[in-house]
């Protein structure tokens, strides 16, 4: 099983996205093993953001995901990093297909409604920022007999 982070970005939480959003990726298999609405300080953001300092729209970026909270997620299931990408969908909604999660709910880049890492290293980066060890959880996930042989 791999692990993936995974965001709701304050466009997503303020509009009353969450509940739908976290539903579609326990609705393909993927388990929760950590979640927690929280509000993104500059530092987190900072650290999460750090390949992208110096480039123009960085100060947009950290004044729209500090502006509002957000839900963040860890989540676990076979190939959990590409599925998460591909649920969410093209960076930019106006490339994302229909069925995707920025498909189906976001119209620009700035505000895309979710984020997802990009490969396994990049999750446990931001896992990291965003949570502690104890915070994450193992358990019996039932649906598990059922997705996996």
């Amino acid at each position: 099983m791999e692990r993936t982070f995974a965001m709701i970005k304050p466009d997503g939480v303020q509009r009353g996205l969450a509940g739908e959003i976290i539903a579609r990726y326990e609705r393909k298999g993927l388990r929760i093993v950590g979640m927690k609405i929280m509000q993104v300080t500059e530092e987190i953001a900072n650290a999460h953001y750090a390949e992208h300092v110096g480039k123009p729209f960085f100060k947009g970026l950290v004044e729209y995901i500090t502006a509002a909270p957000v839900v963040a997620l860890v989540l676990e299931g076979a190939n959990a990093v590409a599925e998460v990408r591909k649920m969410n969908g093209a960076t930019n909604p106006a490339n994302a297909d229909m069925g995707t999660i920025r498909g189906d709910y976001a119209q620009e880049v700035g505000r895309n409604i979710v984020h997802g890492s990009d490969s396994v290293e990049s999750a446990e980066r931001e896992i990291a920022i965003y949570f502690k060890p104890e915070e994450l959880l193992s358990y019996d996930y039932l649906p598990n007999k059922w997705l996996y042989e």
